[in-house]
């Protein structure tokens, strides 16, 4: 009983040793064999290996997909005009030299990281203070990111990692000068604004100026032909009253001296003081004249 027991224990110290030989390797990731502290193989090949069992070798596994480095907050740099400015950025890298790398860092993925923001933070400082604000928010900023990258890579490549792209995610100013932009360029605004309302105004006035020019010159048209069609309807009512009275002279006197008085005498308080004898009242005469005889006929 007591050999079988024995046997049992031996068997799985032996299984125990065997399976701490065995490591599998993911396609995903890198395997580093080291043997105190110093690295004896570099495995980057998926499917299973062997190994030494610890303490005699040991196996660490590192990512080799593309990995994202996210700043930790928004850094301060001054810009070539001495204007502080908020940068945010992010660095996607990936290891390509797994040795040099474990070397680097002990494959630590953070100490990694904080390396490579040390190496971004630097290539941003030296880009920036090279350049305006405007610069860095639309006018060159495809040329900063490039400058950055290839500063960060030559750097990178040092510690056995590559990197793959830098971006900047935002570029703003700091909280002391917000309000300083934002008066600056509410003058901007109302300045263009100042300039359009004059540019319409003269417009406006300009529009008014020639519709009544317009306006004068359409009403003198206007009068200018209703006197000569009123001339002309003169001319031809003349010419037909003369046919007319002409043939009755008489008659034409007494007519007009009809509307004397009728415009006269239109009002009741109309005074006028004229000798009764004149010529002016030869038809209210009842008899004894020329005048009055024919008015009666």
């Amino acid at each position: 009983m007591n050999r079988l027991v024995s046997l049992a224990i031996a068997a799985l110290i032996v299984l125990l040793i065997l399976s701490s030989t065995l490591f599998v390797v993911d396609q995903r990731k890198y395997a580093i064999v080291f043997a105190l502290g110093e690295v004896k193989q570099v495995i980057s090949e998926p499917g299973l290996h062997f190994k030494l069992p610890p303490p005699f070798q040991n196996v660490i596994f590192m990512d080799k997909r593309i990995l994202t480095l996210d700043t930790p907050e928004a850094d301060r740099f001054i810009t070539a005009e001495k204007k502080n400015i908020l940068v945010d950025a992010f660095v996607k890298w990936r290891i390509v030299e797994p040795r040099l790398y474990f070397v680097s860092f002990g494959g630590d993925e953070r100490r990694a990281q904080d390396r490579l923001y040390q190496i971004v933070k630097a290539a941003l400082n030296d880009e920036i203070t090279k350049r305006t604000v405007r610069e860095v928010i639309s006018g060159e900023r495809g040329k900063v990111m490039d400058a950055i990258r290839n500063k960060v890579v030559a750097e990178a490549t040092q510690i056995g990692v590559d990197i793959v792209d830098v971006r900047l995610k935002r570029v703003d100013y700091v909280d002391q000068i917000n309000a300083s932009v934002y008066e600056r360029m509410k003058a901007e605004r109302t300045r263009v604004a100042n300039e359009l309302r004059s540019t319409g105004a003269a417009e406006s006035e300009k529009i008014r100026a020639d519709a009544d020019r317009q306006r004068t010159v359409i009403l003198a048209e206007a009068y200018r032909d209703a006197e000569a069609i009123r001339g002309e309807g003169d001319a031809k009512a003349s010419q037909i009253y003369a046919q007319a009275f002409g043939q009755q002279p008489e008659f034409f006197k007494f007519y007009r001296s009809l509307e004397a008085y009728r415009a006269s005498f239109k009002n009741r308080t109309d005074v006028l003081v004229v000798d009764p004898s004149s010529e002016f009242f030869r038809y209210f005469e009842s008899t004894g004249s020329a005048g009055g005889s024919k008015a009666k006929k």
